[in-house]
């Protein structure tokens, strides 16, 4: 499947209006890296997160690297309180979701700060994830201008105003 960067960024922007509280999306990990990484959770969570390296004790991350399918933030053991701490910054609920098709590993996590997300909800987000794990598969499909812009936009979204 082959996509233009608009289209991509036309889906980022459908996920910001469905996680109103941010989301973390890392595309075709290999090792411990990601070919793309789309991050808009808000600037202060992210500086203190890797500030702390709480990612070696992120249960949002273990999960992902354990398991395939979906669970509610709420259903993870926290044993690092990282969790609780992401709570002190509006990330009160969520969800995450790993897949692994076509050979390639993919990761998300999905929050807000009022309620749970429905099922419905969630199916949507995976739907949309999904469609973005195929679009982003195969770099060979993708032109060289929307890698660039891909990765681009990746920073945009992780590092507004840089």
């Amino acid at each position: 499947m082959s996509a233009t960067s608009i289209e991509i960024s036309s889906e980022l922007g459908k996920l910001n209006e469905a996680a109103p509280s941010g989301y973390a999306l890392g595309f075709h990990v290999q090792y411990t890296s990601t070919k793309f990484l789309f991050q808009t959770y808000e600037k202060k969570w992210l500086d203190y997160y890797s500030q702390h390296g709480l990612v070696m004790a992120d249960p949002i991350v273990a999960w992902c690297f354990e398991n395939t399918g979906y669970t509610r933030w709420s259903d993870l053991t926290d044993d690092a309180g990282v969790l609780v701490k992401a709570a002190e910054y509006g990330l009160n609920y969520g969800v995450v979701y790993a897949t692994d098709a076509g050979g390639s590993r993919s990761m998300a996590g999905f929050a807000r700060d009022d309620r749970e997300f429905t099922d419905d909800e969630i199916a949507a987000l995976i739907a949309k994830v999904d469609l973005l794990h195929a679009a982003t598969a195969d770099q060979a499909e993708l032109s060289l201008e929307t890698i660039a812009q891909l990765r681009n936009m990746s920073i945009m979204v992780t590092h507004p105003g840089l």
